[in-house]
């Protein structure tokens, strides 16, 4: 399918692994001009970069200053920004809420919400003279899902599903579709990573890491389909929803969780 995205602009943050990467990659098969935001880099980001027509920026997108670094990086590179997607996100597994102090909300919410807030006041001008410009944000199933293991990375989830249909519904007039993507649990570091959900899973299932996201998980969610989302799932809607295809669908939410929200 042909989804006229060559040669446009796209900026993508919490690009050197799991969805982030996955979305980079896909996009510069397609012939996107890539900016890629990430603290640093991984050689499968290095490859990329290689290969395709992908800037990689070294920033901390955390901070207050890391988004506008990024955005400017982008424009004296490419005169132009069409894309964004505000991809970065972090969690940490927790025993509970009681758990989490102030330091870690913080952190927590800087990482996942205020670095979507920050990069998209950044493009937002850029975007507004590009013609088709789109932003995807990638929350979480989590936005709407009790898990006291990721209050806090929950909580900033539900932050940005809300901020997307702010978004929409003022720059959509002017020309910038706005949409979210929603997963369920992702093949990605956020699971696999040492110490990361997997094992957590697998140790309370006294299972290994693997059999955990095999089977454990996908049982014990209510996945439909049996198993969990692979990353260029997500990059594959990702791309859909950046493209002219997509013209007339913002303010969406759309899940990509093999049927785990069983609600309307």
């Amino acid at each position: 399918m042909e989804l006229h995205l060559k040669d446009k602009v796209a900026v993508v943050t919490g690009a050197s692994k799991g969805i982030g990467l996955a979305v980079v990659g896909a996009m510069a098969r397609e012939g996107v001009r890539v900016v890629a935001g990430s603290r640093g880099s991984t050689p499968e980001l290095d490859a990329l970069r290689d290969a395709f027509d992908v800037t990689v920026v070294p920033v901390d997108l955390s901070t207050p200053e890391g988004p506008e670094i990024l955005v400017r990086r982008a424009v004296e590179r490419h005169n132009r920004i069409d894309i964004l997607v505000n991809n970065l996100g972090a969690a940490e597994p927790r025993s509970g809420f009681l758990e989490v102090d102030d330091t870690a909300w913080q952190r927590i919410f800087d990482l996942t919400f205020f670095s979507t807030v920050r990069t998209s006041r950044a493009a937002l001008p850029h975007l507004l003279t590009a013609e088709g410009a789109a932003i995807v944000n990638i929350s979480s199933i989590n936005a709407q899902t009790p898990f006291p293991m990721v209050v806090d990375y929950s909580a900033a989830k539900a932050a940005m599903t809300n901020l997307n249909k702010s978004l929409s519904e003022e720059f959509a007039p002017r020309g910038v579709r706005v949409n979210a993507i929603s997963p369920g649990p992702v093949r990605t570091p956020f699971w696999t990573a040492p110490g990361a959900f997997a094992d957590a899973t697998a140790a309370a299932a006294g299972t290994t890491a693997q059999e955990a996201l095999d089977t454990v998980v996908p049982q014990s969610m209510g996945i439909s389909t049996g198993r969990i989302t692979e990353p260029h799932e997500v990059a594959d809607l990702t791309l859909f929803l950046a493209s002219p295809l997509a013209g007339n669908i913002t303010g969406a939410e759309i899940l990509i969780d093999g049927g785990q929200i069983k609600t309307l």
